[in-house]
């Protein structure tokens, strides 16, 4: 497929079904788009489309099957939005394009010759269970239990959103990183766990076994 030129063929290109659930199109709003007038499509829509398949197939719809609804607050980035949200350091807070491809950078593989993708989601489920408790770490060990095909995960204060990404390099560092206080160590930032740490490996049922349980009781039926 071309790069899209006009709204036809924009249209054609947002109308791909990406899995069972999702679209191409509702990954491609940006803010950043939107306010500084830079169209976000890509410029090699085949490889877009590859990645976003296999981040939507292998990573969205098994957590969305198991959690329910997922929202995409942002996604897939075109490098000329990319690079004007990094400018006058990160004045958007996006990385360069260089640390994004096969990142939020869908259409070009990165240095190695990988593809991948990310998008920055937020498990509406989660929300109630993330207000009464702050533990984002409960959903962010759940899907390192749960799904074995995500790269590496990144939590934000708002929602508990994250970043989460898919990346064809197999042998590449899992890694769970977040910009929110750890209730449970009281770290301010930093990673959770990545490939090596002690806490990698086996369960962390005793993390997310309480959220577990909320999600799964009947409602509260009032008089």
């Amino acid at each position: 497929m071309r790069k899209p030129q006009t709204v036809k063929s924009l249209e054609e290109l947002g109308r791909i079904q990406l899995s069972k659930s999702f679209f191409m199109r509702e990954f491609l709003y940006s803010e950043i788009s939107q306010i500084e007038s830079i169209p976000n499509i890509p410029d090699d829509p085949d490889l877009a489309i590859a990645a976003g398949r296999n981040l939507c197939e292998k990573v969205l719809e098994p957590i969305q099957d198991a959690l329910g609804r997922i929202s995409v607050r942002s996604s897939f980035r075109a490098s000329a939005v990319n690079q004007i949200g990094a400018e006058n350091k990160n004045q958007y807070s996006c990385a360069s394009n260089e640390y994004n491809y096969a990142g939020h950078i869908w259409d070009v593989r990165d240095q190695n010759g990988y593809m991948g993708a990310t998008a920055c989601v937020v498990v509406t489920s989660f929300i109630p269970y993330y207000h009464q408790t702050e533990d984002w770490t409960a959903l962010a060990w759940w899907i390192h239990d749960r799904i074995d095909a995500y790269s590496e995960m990144t939590f934000f204060p708002k929602y508990a959103a994250f970043n989460i990404t898919w990346h064809e390099n197999p042998e590449r560092q899992k890694v769970i990183y977040s910009y929110v206080k750890n209730p449970h160590t009281q770290k301010k930032s930093g990673y959770l766990t990545k490939t090596g740490m002690e806490n990698f490996s086996g369960s962390h049922e005793q993390f997310y076994q309480e959220f577990i349980r909320q999600l799964h009781q009947p409602p509260n039926q009032g008089l």
